[in-house]
């Protein structure tokens, strides 16, 4: 079994492990595992080990958070001599001249960039591959490890890292740890400072994905330079509301995904938090809402980078037209982020936590999806990801966490737990109940 990051680097600051003996065993087990898997476009080697070597002469490393913790980091952020490809052939390989601030907090927390992993053009698919590979999930490498941090995902889920920085603009980081049965946390906005704006008009953020509550509360602390959030407690009695019901269109909901969320409702009620069913009132304007950001917000990368679009993918073209007439004719609007915020206070008024399902329909399966058409790709990603975007749209923190697995694929299961802003905390508390009372495998062929 994989150490956790917590295990490994309480074992490199107290001098049991050495840096550079972690970083090649992650390595060989990169060189194994990632031919079936596909998680990443770029392994540094090399330069993995270099780090290695300078972390284990560092005067403060038996203070660090993360000392000597293999870390991939999603294929968007800047790594100093590497280049962000964001998934496409668009972007120039021009070499990064500085770290993104995520990967300089990673670096000064003692974490050891390992590579970069696989996305989805310009991370609009919640499907991650491209000509260069396809990101396989590895608990059944026939489905997808999801979108767009794809790469994060089946990374961590193969055990090749223990932890991996992801996005979420749509449920970018939630959608992929859900169906690799990990933790993934999308912090409230805000909560990760960067020196540049969040993209798709603010309904982005910078995750972390985990095979544990302790590490993904590690990473988020040090993503958002806030270490108490890695100081797990379990909160008081909490208002809890179950829903199964998906926003808008109402669709069926697969049975064991639907159970999924039961089984949760009842072991919280059993910890003493009052569980009620209820359902935020969706409407059909914040869906619209999250559609159009969803459309403009890589329509908008693509004026801002200066692409040439002829360069994209046919899908990715087709969703960039559509983002540019959208922009042009001003329907990315504040007011409907403004409104759904006004409807998602109302209910957290009454509620701590809204559980819900994390997929709202199966995963779908490793393909090459980058040569299919725009309607191919945009209709299963928009029925897979009803329950997802919209806390973005809020800016509100949200979570996913393994609870079984699914009768006929075997596939994880993965419930998500969504608080008003602020309650990040809260969050990792109860997902450290649920992992106390209802332990998952933390990798492939674990028990």
């Amino acid at each position: 079994m994989v150490t956790t990051a917590a295990e490994l680097a309480r074992a490199v600051r107290g001098g049991e492990l050495d840096p550079v003996e972690v970083t090649r065993r992650a390595l060989d087990r990169i060189a194994a595992a990632d031919p079936v898997v596909g998680a990443f476009r770029l392994v540094r080697g090399e330069q993995a080990l270099a780090e290695a070597r300078a972390l284990a002469g560092r005067a403060d490393l038996a203070e660090l958070p993360l000392a000597g913790v293999p870390v991939a980091v999603k294929d968007v952020a800047e790594v100093t001599g590497e280049y962000a490809q964001w998934g496409s052939r668009a972007f120039p390989d021009i070499p990064a001249t500085a770290d993104h601030d995520v990967v300089r907090r990673l670096r000064a927390a003692g974490a050891v960039i390992v590579g970069l992993v696989r996305v989805p053009e310009l991370c609009v698919w919640p499907m991650s591959d491209g000509p260069d590979g396809i990101a396989r999930n590895p608990w059944e490498p026939a489905y997808t490890s999801g979108g767009s941090s794809g790469g994060s995902s089946a990374a961590v889920a193969a055990g090749m890292v223990p932890i991996a920085h992801g996005t979420d603009g749509l449920g970018s980081v939630r959608l992929p740890s859900a169906m690799c049965g990990l933790v993934g946390i999308k912090p409230g906005a805000g909560v990760i400072p960067e020196t540049i704006a969040p993209g798709w008009y603010g309904m982005s953020t910078h995750g972390a994905l985990a095979t544990t509550v302790a590490d993904a509360a590690l990473l988020l602390g040090v993503l958002a330079e806030r270490p108490e959030l890695a100081d797990l407690t379990e909160p008081g009695e909490s208002r809890i509301a179950v829903s199964t019901r998906v926003p808008l269109t109402r669709a069926p909901v697969p049975g064991p995904l639907r159970a999924a969320v039961g089984r949760v409702g009842d072991l919280l009620a059993t910890a003493g938090h009052r569980v009620v069913p209820d359902t935020p009132r969706y409407g059909v304007e914040p869906v619209a809402g999250i559609l159009a950001r969803w459309f403009a917000g890589p329509a908008a990368q693509v004026a801002a980078e200066g692409l040439d679009p002829a360069l994209l993918q046919r899908r990715t073209r087709v969703h960039v037209r559509v983002g540019q007439v959208l922009r042009g004719a001003g329907l990315v609007r504040p007011g409907t982020a403004n409104r759904w915020i006004a409807r998602a206070e109302e209910f957290f008024a009454r509620h701590d936590v809204l559980v819900t399902p994390m997929l709202a329909t199966l995963p779908p399966k490793a393909r090459r999806w980058h040569e299919r058409s725009w309607p191919a790709n945009a209709f299963p990603s928009i029925r897979l990801a009803g329950f997802a975007g919209l806390w973005n749209l809020a800016g509100y923190p949200a979570m996913t966490v393994p609870v079984g697995r699914h009768p006929a694929t075997g596939l994880p299961i993965g419930v998500q737990l969504v608080a008003a802003p602020g309650g990040e905390a809260r969050l990792l508390g109860l997902a450290a109940y649920l992992e106390r009372v209802n332990p998952w495998p933390r990798t492939p062929g674990t028990p």
